[in-house]
């Protein structure tokens, strides 16, 4: 069922059942304005409350409560994780910065389209500081002795941003890679 909600899947039920609120409220002795809060989702009900809906409409509370897989969310914090963290492979090995990322995200972008997303993101911010830092030490030429001023810069903007976006990927799946450009999209 693609109703993510408990009040979404209140209404899909109730509506299956032919029900209006008034008579759920009657048959469950759930009030009316808590049914209309639930399925306006102002309100997270007891799970005693869910448990007298299910029961009103001889569902399961399993048809009405969304439970996440928590083994789910820790394999996804993991892949975030590695994703947004192999980037520093590349003060090892040169061009893993990229590489490897890109590799993850080959093989992950279709399993869930958060990882696509992040993949995307990673493989084109360092992509984009790779070149920046081969246009800065082109530089040398043009402008001597400032260009390791340059240089300097753009890793240490790489490195703040890297870790800056695996705090926030780890937190709340979010990030934020500034100046790239989109290579792949």
């Amino acid at each position: 069922m693609e109703n993510k909600t408990l009040g979404k899947r209140l209404k899909y039920h109730r509506t299956l059942k032919g029900l209006t609120q008034e008579q759920l409220a009657e048959y469950s002795t759930v009030g009316i304005r808590t049914i209309q809060r639930i399925e306006k989702e102002e309100v997270t009900p007891h799970l005693q409350t869910v448990k007298l809906l299910a029961d009103s409409l001889d569902i399961k509370v399993e048809d009405l409560v969304v439970v996440d897989n928590p083994n789910e969310e820790v394999i996804q914090r993991k892949w975030m994780l590695l994703l947004h963290a192999t980037p520093f492979l590349g003060f090892i090995i040169p061009f893993a910065n990229i590489f490897v990322p890109l590799f993850l995200w080959i093989h992950k972008a279709n399993d869930n389209p958060l990882y696509n997303a992040h993949g995307k993101a990673i493989v084109n911010f360092h992509g984009s500081i790779m070149l920046y830092l081969v246009l800065s030490l082109l530089l040398f030429f043009a402008i001597p002795g400032y260009n390791y001023f340059i240089t300097a810069g753009l890793v240490l903007f790489s490195i703040i941003m890297t870790l800056l976006n695996v705090r926030s990927a780890l937190r709340n799946h979010t990030y934020n890679y500034p100046l790239a450009i989109p290579f792949l999209k």
